[in-house]
């Protein structure tokens, strides 16, 4: 080969390499995305017909040493109206958007990564097949621009965004999903015809093989905070950090010293008088990173083997939130054998440790793992060890199978606060299971079926979560899913379900039968529908007593209806309505039971595409609402709440961000009855002082939020709230009026964080 040749051919390869450099400006530069796969039989998925797209679409995938690279061009003509909302992080909202999802060989999890049409951003972990988190922040580069013909998105993904396979021969296989959504009508077209509607979708992502590219990450995340207490006159200075080192693809370790509870997130106003918990997610970036391999649901509600609330959570001697010293997570894998450990130490006496431990692997057509935890407790003499396995099983492209099984194991000592001082120690064990089987039929039919079991003696709420044990629960519900509709229909799909199940506790004691009738509808507009009807027949409530026996609860019903408006124009409108005549005692013994009501109206007002505000009416009526007094003593109260929520968003760029939301509360409770709980269940009317009460509720925060630099933050925030309980009736508007003197904290917090990539 002569020099000239030599010379032209090294040109030639350097200038193939800058062209393979993606710049990530959100214009498509045929030059940079060479070599690139190219899709474009982008399928309609909602509605759920698998047609064409409305409007062409085209993405184009490039694995690069920086990173995953995707780009869109979405056609978009002048007579399909263009959404340009500039949204907040991980707000949802129905604006023009493309997703990219990709599951980098876990099989379990994956990661949805949103760019809006004015590039906002939205990221999320999935589990369970269909299960979406935006609680994780990733971060990862994105750009979107629009001409008169279309608007197009590039992102850039880093290969030490998350957890992924080895790969073998230089190649690296992943599973990938990709779709755009047009605001204005709700239409979502992806490739491939894969929907977060169908019980499987992460397993239904397209396998890719790109080659192997590693890098590796340090980050330092340190944090200082002031707080300065309005109502004691005192401040506080507080100080901390975050660090992750991700050295490939197959480990990662992060760890946290001092992590603040999150004092700039605030979390809505729970008025909660019953037996079950209230659940909360978690905002603190430690508990959030590289959590989904930690997911383990079981899956019911919200109920979990790990909520990290716990870790900071009230301390067991009532003294204030606990002090986390330190915590540390190492997730890895080996081939397609996934692990995990977490380890959390709360400061002094009383603080807690938690550890938690988690195995999977995922085969060809199920993955199966298991997870130990454990909490020691030494201020109750208490060791709490939990141990599940998971199975998610896809024997063909119809069906799905998801089982998991439970364990529970607890070691009490002698309370060492007991002033009698028995001594005695006690060990208790439980144990429950859920299975949950679903079949897609044709023509848009589906199956499922639901059984559940959770034993009296199960707990798991030492770290996990979990709304009630002792329950027996299983349901059927056949569906129809309706697309073919008259071309001058308003909607789009409609989706029916009609279920049946029992509810018992592990004694045998039938808790509730029902019916159930519902139907989802998604309009062309781009708005939705969603009505239900449950019928119970007599049953009993072995929670509102507290351990003191169970109650008979006559046959009810309960109805619910929603409707949604998506913006258009200056407008975004959303209500619904219920009703219920749940209750105690037979009408002959307790007049007529009245129909009790809810409603909520929110309307939002955008002053522009970066600045709105919103309110939020929310009203109640519970005839016959039933608290627990002490004992076998109950009460019914005639109810009435009335909530007003008030807020601003201002997004000024995609960098600053001005938040004000504001939730008063005022309910007013006026004695109907008072009743004795007989062994067998019956309530009779009694005759026992039970007084009436209102209560009065406040939150408020005003929030400044600037992310100068990715994952970097500075925030000014003011927040005021607190409550009030009066023993006696004041009328709910009264209650509502009253809230807004409360000032039981009042608080202005300064925090800095700053993020060192090495």
């Amino acid at each position: 080969m002569s020099i000239a040749t030599l010379s032209f051919a090294i040109l030639l390869a350097l200038s193939g390499q800058a062209r393979a450099e993606i710049t990530v400006d959100g214009k498509i530069d045929p030059a940079e995305w060479q070599g690139a796969q190219h899709v474009t039989d982008f399928r309609i998925t909602q509605p759920l017909t698998g047609a064409p797209a409305s409007q062409p679409t085209e993405a184009w995938i490039l694995a690069t040493p920086e990173g995953l690279a995707i780009a869109f061009k979405n056609v978009q003509p002048a007579n399909v109206e263009r959404t340009r909302q500039v949204i907040r992080r991980d707000e949802q909202a129905q604006v023009d958007r493309n997703n990219l999802m990709i599951d980098f060989g876990d099989g379990n999890t994956g990661y949805n990564f949103m760019v809006t049409s004015t590039d906002g951003i939205n990221d999320a972990v999935i589990t369970n097949e269909n299960r979406f988190s935006t609680d994780w922040d990733g971060n990862w580069k994105h750009a979107a621009s629009e001409d008169a013909e279309a608007w197009y998105v590039e992102m850039l993904i880093p290969w030490y965004i998350a957890p992924m396979a080895k790969g073998r021969d230089g190649k690296r296989t992943f599973r990938i999903y990709l779709d755009r959504v047009i605001g204005s009508t709700g239409e979502r077209s992806a490739w491939p015809q894969a929907s977060f509607e169908r019980p499987r979708f992460l397993s239904d992502f397209t396998p890719i093989e790109v080659p192997v590219y590693n890098q590796s990450l340090v980050a330092i995340t340190p944090y200082v905070s002031g707080l300065y207490d309005n109502v004691n006159g005192n401040g506080s200075f507080d100080t901390g950090a975050d660090i992750l080192w991700k050295p490939n693809g197959q480990f990662q370790l992060t760890a946290t010293i001092n992590p603040d509870f999150g004092q700039v997130e605030s979390d809505d106003i729970v008025v909660n008088f019953s037996a079950n918990e209230t659940f909360f997610s978690d905002k603190r970036p430690f508990f959030t990173e590289n959590q989904g391999p930690f997911e383990f649901t079981t899956p019911s509600d919200f109920s979990q083997l790990v909520y990290t609330r716990r870790v900071g959570g009230p301390a067991d001697d009532n003294s204030g939130p606990g002090d986390i010293t330190a915590a540390i997570k190492a997730n890895g894998s080996f081939g397609k054998t996934k692990y995990g450990v977490l380890l959390a130490d709360e400061a002094d006496d009383v603080g807690r440790t938690f550890t938690a431990f988690r195995l999977s692997h995922d085969y060809e057509k199920q993955s199966v793992g298991m997870m130990l935890t454990e909490v020691d407790r030494p201020f109750f003499d208490r060791t709490a060890r939990v141990f599940g396995v998971d199975q998610n099983w896809r024997p063909n492209e119809k069906l799905s199978i998801q089982n998991r099984l439970i364990f529970s194991d607890i070691d009490e000592g002698a309370d060492a606060n007991d002033p009698i001082g028995n001594n005695l120690s006690d060990s208790k064990t439980g144990d429950g299971f859920t299975t949950i089987i679903d079949y897609e039929m044709d023509h848009g039919w589906r199956q499922q079926l639901l059984g559940m079991h959770f034993s009296g003696d199960l707990e798991i709420n030492d770290f996990g979560f979990l709304s009630r044990p002792n329950l027996n629960y299983g349901h059927y519900q056949v569906m129809k899913r309706i697309t073919d509709l008259p071309k001058d229909s308003k909607y789009s799909s409609k989706d029916w379900r009609a279920r049946i199940s029992a509810t018992y506790n592990d004694s045998g004691l039938n808790l509730s039968e029902q019916f159930r009738l519902s139907r989802q509808d998604q309009l062309k507009n781009g708005g939705s529908a969603y009505a239900q009807i449950n019928v119970n027949t007599f049953g009993y409530d072995d929670r509102v007593l507290r351990g003191n026996g169970f109650v008979k609860i006559p046959s009810n019903f309960n109805a619910f209806i929603e409707r949604s408006r998506p913006r258009k124009g200056d407008w975004e409108f959303y209500g619904n309505f219920g009703v219920s005549n749940y209750g105690v005692g037979d009408d002959s013994e307790n007049g007529d039971r009245k129909l009790g009501w809810n409603t909520q109206f929110q309307p939002t007002y955008y002053i522009n595409d970066s600045f709105s505000l919103y309110t939020i009416l929310y009203a109640e009526r519970t005839p016959q609402w039933t608290l627990w007094e002490g004992g076998n003593l109950l009460g019914t109260f005639d109810e009435h709440a009335q909530q007003l929520d008030f807020g601003v968003n201002w997004n000024i760029g995609n960098q600053h961000e001005i938040r004000v939301k504001m939730q008063a509360l005022g309910l007013d409770a006026t004695l109907r009855q008072a009743w004795r709980v007989q062994d067998d269940g019956t309530p009779l009317p009694s005759d026992d002082a039970i007084d009436d009460f209102s209560l009065s509720n406040l939150g408020f925060q005003v929030r400044y939020r600037w992310e100068y630099k990715p994952l970097s933050y500075l925030y000014v925030v003011y927040g005021r709230g607190g409550d009030l309980f009066n023993e006696f009736s004041e009328g709910s508007r009264d209650a509502l009026r009253d809230s807004f003197d409360i000032r039981d904290s009042e608080q202005l917090v300064v925090k800095f964080t700053y993020r060192f990539e090495l």
